[in-house]
C-alpha cells in the first residue's frame, strides 16, 4: 500500500485512539547566508515577554560584546568596535567575548605601527576556562590539534583580514587574536566582526515557529537554550567538517554534508555531520521551538540516499559513511516517523517509501530466537559495548515498529518482538530495572530503562514503570545522572529520553527537577557558553566528557549539540502538555502536568502548516484553568493526566476542571 493511502486510514482511524497512520546590533531583515536559498520564516508566530530569553542574534553580521583578560576571562571593558585595540609588547593578547555561542566567518580591521612582517594569529574555544593561543579541539583528530588560524601581515600602515571559507569556525563564543612573535611591531585592531553561517536559509534568524514560558526563569532560559543550539547545528551543506585524518593540523570546514540549503548536524563545533541517532531527541525540539523542519527533511534525506545494497543505513552522513551502528539505522525509522507527524510531509515520504520498507525489514531481521534484537552493526552512542543483545536496542525496535504502523506500513509480515519477550529476557525482578542482557545481570543501563517508559514497552501506572522510575532516580548526582554504561559521565542525551520517560512514568516532578538540576547547572556555568545545551560532562563537573571513551582531548566536548536539547520538547509536549498526534495536527492533545510545585502556570505553542497550536494552563488552588487556540477544522483530546477526557473541537477554548 501506498504511503499516501495509508496515511489517510490514519486519520480516518484515529478518532478510536490510534492513528494506524539576545540582541548584538539592531534590527535587520533580509540576511541569508551567501549567495544560498532564502526562503525560511520572515517573522515569529508568536511574540510576547518570552522573547527577552531568545539567544538568536538579530542581524546576521555580529560583533564582540566584551574585552576580557588573558587567560582569566575577567572583564575588561565593553567592545567599541570604532575603538582600535593594541597589540604590542605590553599587552599581547586581546580576548574579545561574544557573549554566546556564535559561529561562522570572522572579519577585522588593523593598522601595522611599525615596519617588518609579522603575524596574527586567532584562536577560537567555546569554554572560557581553554581560552589560550590555541583552539580547542575540533578535528577529531586525537594527533594533530587545531592549534591557531595565521594571517601574514608583511606592510605597514592599514590593512584587512577575512577568514577563508574553509577555516569556518562553527562555534567558538570567546576569540583570542595575538601575534605570533614577541619583536612583532605594534598592532591595532579594530571592526571585528562574525558573518553568522548557521541558519542559513533563515532572513531573520528570531522568527520561531514555536514558543514557551512559566512562572520558572529557569526552565524558560533551558528551552530556549536548547532551541538556540539547535540553530547553531542547522548549518548550510558545504559546511561540515572533512573526514577525520585527512588533514594534519588545524581544522576544514568545506565538506558536503547533505542536500538543500540548510541541514541538521551533531553539533556547531564539531563534529558536523548528520549523525541521525541524535534526531530522536533533537526533531521533536525543532519542531516545538524554531520550527525548522527543512533541516531534519535534509539530513533523513541524505541517509536514504546512501542506503546500501544489504538495505543498511549509514550512522552518520557525508563524508563518514560508516555502515556499522543497527541502533542508529532504527533511530533513523524513528526520524521518518517525527519527521511526518509533524509536517505531514507525504510528498517527501514517497520517493523513499521503498528505501523506508527496505531499511525496516532489515531492522525486523535482527530479532533472534530469544525474541529480541541481536545487533550486527555494534556501534551505538558513546557508551561502552558489552553485548550484541544489549537492551536498548530492543527498545529502539519496538518504538521503530510502533512508529512503521503509525506512518503506515500496513499488510507487513508480523513481527517477531514482542514486549513480551522483552520481559521474558531482559527484566530484572529483583532490582525493578532491564539489565543489559539477558546474560548480564550486573548492569542496568540509563539507555534501556530510560527508553522503556519513553517509548511505551513500560505502561503509566504499571508496577513495573514506577520501579523504573524510581531506579532512574538512583543514579542522580546533583548535577544529573550518572551513566552506568559509560561511567563518571553524565550524558544529556540520554538524561533527555530519561525525562521523556519520567513525564510517561507519572513523575512530571523528577523529570523538571531533573531539567533544574543538570541543564540548569549547564546554563549556570560560568565557563559554559550560558546559551546553549552541552554534548555531556563528567560527574565531578568537569568538561572532559568521554575522555576514557575514545576522546582524547577534554577540550574535544562539544558545547552546543542537539542531542542534548530534550527540556525544550519536553517542557512543550509533556509539561504544557500540548502535542500533535496526528499528521501536522490534525488531531492533538492539551494533557498538562498541573501538579509539580513552583509550576503554576505556564503556555506554549508551535506551528504546522495547518496554522499556529497554542495552550496554557494556571493553577488555582484546587482548580486549573485551561486555554487554548489551534486551527479550525482540527480536534484535540483534553483531559488532566489520570482523569476522563473528551474530543474538542479546534479554535479557540477555555475550561476550568477540578483537580
Amino acid at each position: 500500500m501506498s504511503p499516501t493511502n495509508c496515511l489517510i486510514m490514519l486519520t480516518l482511524l484515529s478518532s478510536r485512539g490510534i492513528w494506524v497512520f539576545v540582541s548584538f546590533l539592531p534590527y535587520v531583515l533580509g540576511e541569508c547566508w551567501r549567495d544560498g536559498p532564502c526562503d525560511g520564516p520572515q517573522s515569529a508566530s508568536f511574540t510576547g515577554p518570552w522573547d527577552k530569553y531568545n539567544f538568536a542574534p538579530q542581524t546576521r553580521f555580529v560583533t564582540p560584546v566584551n574585552v576580557i583578560s588573558f587567560p582569566e576571562g575577567e572583564f575588561v571593558s565593553a567592545y567599541d568596535e570604532d575603538e582600535k585595540w593594541t597589540l604590542d609588547s605590553e599587552t599581547p593578547e586581546l580576548v574579545l567575548d561574544f557573549g554566546y555561542e556564535v559561529g561562522g566567518i570572522i572579519s577585522l580591521d588593523y593598522d601595522q605601527l611599525g615596519d617588518g612582517p609579522s603575524a596574527l594569529a586567532l584562536a577560537f574555544t567555546e569554554a572560557k576556562n581553554y581560552i589560550g593561543h590555541e583552539s580547542d579541539s575540533s578535528n577529531g583528530s586525537p594527533e594533530y590539534p587545531d592549534l591557531h588560524l595565521t594571517h601574514k601581515i608583511n606592510s605597514t600602515g592599514p590593512g584587512a583580514y577575512t577568514m577563508p571559507d574553509a577555516s569556518l569556525r562553527g562555534g567558538f563564543r570567546y576569540l583570542t587574536l595575538y601575534q605570533e612573535e614577541d619583536d612583532a611591531p605594534p598592532l591595532h585592531i579594530h571592526n571585528v566582526r562574525l558573518e553568522i553561517s548557521f541558519q542559513p536559509t533563515w532572513p531573520d534568524m528570531r522568527a520561531y515557529q514555536g514558543y514557551f514560558h512559566s512562572e520558572d526563569e529557569l526552565l524558560n532560559r533551558i528551552w530556549y537554550s536548547g532551541a538556540y543550539t539547535l540553530q547553531t547545528n542547522s548549518v548550510p551543506s558545504y559546511t561540515g567538517r572533512v573526514d577525520v585524518g585527512t588533514i594534519e593540523e588545524g581544522w576544514k570546514n568545506d565538506a558536503f554534508v547533505g542536500p538543500g540549503g540548510t541541514v541538521l548536524l551533531d553539533g556547531a563545533k564539531r563534529d558536523r555531520w548528520v549523525w541521525i541517532g541524535d534526531m530522536g531527541t533533537a526533531v521533536p525540539s525543532a519542531f516545538v521551538s524554531t520550527g525548522d523542519m527543512a533541516s531534519t527533511r535534509n539530513a533523513l534525506q541524505v541517509m536514504f540516499d546512501n542506503l546500501r545494497d544489504d538495505d543498511v543505513l549509514p550512522k552518520a552522513g557525508p563524508p563518514y559513511l560508516a555502515y556499522n551502528s543497527d541502533t542508529y539505522h532504527m533511530w533513523t525509522m524513528i526520524g521518518v516517523y517525527n519527521y511526518v507527524l509533524y509536517t505531514g510531509d507525504i510528498d517527501w515520504l514517497e520517493p523513499i517509501w521503498p528505501k523506508y520498507i527496505r531499511a525496516l525489514n532489515y531492522a525486523r531481521g535482527l530479532v533472534d530466537d530469544k525474541g529480541i534484537v541481536s545487533v550486527k552493526g555494534t556501534a551505538d552512542w558513546a557508551r561502552w559495548l558489552y553485548s550484541n543483545e544489549r537492551s536498548s536496542a530492543s527498545m529502539l525496535l519496538y518504538r521503530a515498529l510502533q512508529t512503521g504502523a503509525e506512518i503506515g506500513t500496513c499488510g507487513q509480515k508480523k513481527q517477531r518482538l514482542s514486549r513480551e519477550a522483552i520481559m521474558a529476557e531482559l527484566w530484572d525482578e529483583s532490582t525493578g530495572a532491564f539489565r543489559e542482557s539477558p546474560d548480564d545481570v550486573s548492569l542496568f543501563p540509563q539507555d534501556a530503562n530510560s527508553m522503556s517508559l519513553a517509548f511505551g514497552v513500560l505502561e503509566r501506572g504499571s508496577e513495573e514503570a514506577e520501579r523504573v522510575s524510581s531506579y532512574l532516580e538512583s543514579n542522580w548526582t546533583p548535577i544529573g545522572p550518572e551513566v552506568p554504561e559509560l561511567p563518571g559521565n553524565i550524558s544529556p542525551f540520554v538524561t533527555s529520553i530519561e525525562l521523556f520517560g519520567h513525564f510517561r512514568a507519572g513523575h512530571p516532578e523528577r523529570a523538571v527537577q531533573l531539567m533544574r538540576d543538570a541543564w540548569g547547572w549547564y546554563i549556570n556555568h560560568p565557563n559554559g557558553t550560558g546559551s546553549t545545551v552541552a554534548e555531556g560532562y563528567r560527574v565531578n563537573g568537569t568538561w572532559g566528557y568521554r575522555t576514557d571513551r575514545g576522546y582524547k582531548d577534554e577540550t574535544y566536548m562539544s558545547h552546543a549539540h542537539c542531542w542534548s536539547s530534550g527540556p525544550t520538547s519536553s517542557l512543550t509536549e509533556r509539561l504544557v502538555g500540548l502535542q500533535v498526534t496526528a499528521p501536522a495536527g490534525e488531531e492533538w492533545q492539551f494533557v498538562p502536568e498541573t501538579g509539580v510545585d513552583g509550576l503554576g502556570e505556564a503556555e506554549a505553542g508551535f506551528t504546522t502548516k495547518l496554522g499556529k497550536f497554542s495552550a496554557s494552563f494556571k493553577v488555582d488552588r484546587s482548580r486549573v484553568h485551561l486555554k487554548w487556540d489551534t486551527p479550525e477544522g482540527t480536534r484535540g483530546w483534553l483531559s488532566l493526566p489520570g482523569k476522563s477526557g473528551r474530543w474538542i473541537d479546534g479554535g479557540k477554548g477555555s475550561r476550568t476542571l477540578c483537580l
